[in-house]
This record gives C-alpha cells, structure tokens and sequence, in this order.
C-alpha cells in the first residue's frame, strides 16, 4: 500500500518537475535587473563592471580575476557532481519503488546482506570526495597567499566601518562608512555604497592583510574571490587581481553587532595613472600639518 503510494507521488512530482522546468528554463535566459545586466545563469556572469547582488540571480556575482575563476570553475565541478548524484538516487529510488512493488513481490525477500553492494556503496562514495577533496585543497592553497605582490591593504575592521591602510603609499589610511539613505546619488546602491571606497589599480596583484579592533568581522567581496576574516590579535592574509575596472561591492557577513549592516564594502579598480593620480590628490586633501603620516577621517556619515 505504502509503495504504490509512494509511486504515485513520485510520478505526480517528476512530471510537475518537468514541466515546471520549461518556462523556468526560459525565464532563466531572460531575467535581467533594472540596469539591464543578466542573471548569470548558473554558473556566474562575468562581463559586468559592477558586482553586486542581482535580482533573481541564480549563480555567483560576476567575477574578476584570477581568484574567482579558480572559485566559479570548483563551484561548476561541485555542482555538477550534485546533479549527477541526485539523478542517480533518484532514478535508484523510482527503480526500486517498481520493481520491489507489492504486485511484483508478494512475498518479500529476507535479504539482509551484500557484500559486494556494501563494498560499493562505500568505495564510491569516498572516491567522489577525494575527487572533490583534491580541488578544494588546491584552491584553498591558492588563496592563502600572494606571490609577488604588487602591493599590500592592510583592512581592519571595526564596530561598525572599515578603516584601510596602503603601507606601500606613505601609511595612507582613512575609515570607509555607508552613504545614508537620504545622501545616495542615482546609481549607488542602497546598503552597498560608501564614502570613501578602496581603490584599486587594474591587473595588480594585491596582498591583503586582515584584523580586528574589536570583534570579529569578515572582509566580504564576491566579485574578488575574497572572504577573509578580521580577528583581534590576529593578522590574516589573502590576495586578489583585478582585471578589469569597475566597482565591486561587498558586506561584513559575520554577525558582529547589533549595526552589523553598516559595514559594506567597495571596491573601485581603475587605471594605473588614475590610482596615481588619486593617491597623490588624498595625500594632499588629508595631509596633516605636524608632518605625521596622512590619515583619512571622513566626518558626517552614519555610525
């Protein structure tokens, strides 16, 4: 009784599902967000300038760099394999469900054991995670840390914005705050925009390098490849190579307070003579007159 009900659903699901899927399939090619870039489909967009959240979006956010390519192409291996497992239970499951039904079997077996199907279920599934593992170990090593950088971001978090220091540009540093809501201009997203973004120079390889003044917080650019925690006493290191310009957003994604949300994070990439030319000008905007190093300190913003 059991089985034949069972039958009947898993019928009644697989033909939802299939129809379910083909103006979903359809939707999926034309979703598009108010600024008219795509969804990314399942595996990510990646010729956007800007990276941020997207409506509907069903992969990850479009990418730059060498980081989150070796990311997209170990997220693709892992979601290919889900599918295959899944399709594969699943068609075990219905083939069970038919063959072992009442009106083909009135009288059960009384089978407990097979060694051969025990040795299976075991071996192979530890062949897929080494197959998983071995990627995973690789790109992990990847991330850790850079080789030959070109330069060096210090990134501190702190309740609740973000300071950063470029030590390889005279020690500059200045704090980066969320635009309130009533200060956006048009096309800066809300919750994402700040006032003082990090800049970046395009095609550098850049080291960065994380702690915390007081809890712990995440430094969290998707767009980069980028998740690095910022630990009180501890210094962390990770790396990332823009290729192409544009602004990349990201957010704190770890709980750290009751105004959590104001941490959003941007990063601006542009040419290497306009980084220049931006570190010379914020220099001399936030110079200070004991000939101490400059440091940035933007008033006004929300806390």
């Amino acid at each position: 009784m059991i089985g034949r009900l069972f039958g009947k659903a898993l019928g009644l699901a697989l033909t939802g599902a299939l129809v379910a899927s083909l103006p979903f399939g359809a939707a999926l090619a034309q979703l598009q967000s108010q600024d008219g870039r795509v969804s990314g489909g399942y595996v990510g967009e990646t010729t956007s300038t800007v990276g941020s959240p997207i409506p509907w979006g069903t992969g990850l956010q479009a990418g730059i760099g060498p980081v989150h390519d070796e990311i997209a192409d170990f997220n693709s291996l892992v979601l290919w394999i889900i599918v295959a497992i899944t399709i594969f239970v699943l068609a075990l499951l219905a083939y069970v469900v038919w063959r072992f039904r009442e009106n083909a079997n009135p009288t059960p077996s009384r089978t407990s054991h097979n060694t051969i199907l025990e040795i299976a279920w075991t071996v192979l599934p530890v062949l897929i995670l080494l197959v998983i593992a071995i990627p995973s170990f690789r790109l992990i090593y990847y991330q850790d840390r850079a080789r030959e950088a070109d330069m060096t971001i210090n990134v501190q978090g702190r309740q609740w914005y973000w300071n950063y220091t470029y030590p390889d540009h005279d020690g500059l540093t200045f704090d980066s705050r969320p635009i309130p809501d009533d200060d956006l201009q048009p096309g800066q997203p809300r919750n994402l925009a700040v006032d003082e973004p990090l800049v970046i120079p395009v095609g550098a390889t850049v080291r960065v390098l994380t702690t915390g003044q007081d809890v712990i917080h995440s430094f969290f650019v998707p767009s980069l490849g980028v998740q690095k925690y910022t630990i009180p006493g501890r210094t962390l290191e990770t790396w990332f190579r823009p290729d192409r310009e544009g602004v990349f957003y990201g957010q704190c994604n770890q709980i750290c307070g009751t105004n959590h949300w104001f941490m959003p994070i941007a990063v601006r990439v542009v040419p290497q003579a306009e980084f220049t030319a931006w570190v010379e000008e914020t220099k001399k905007k936030y110079a200070q007159t004991d000939g101490a190093a400059p440091e940035v300190r933007m008033a006004g913003a929300a806390r």
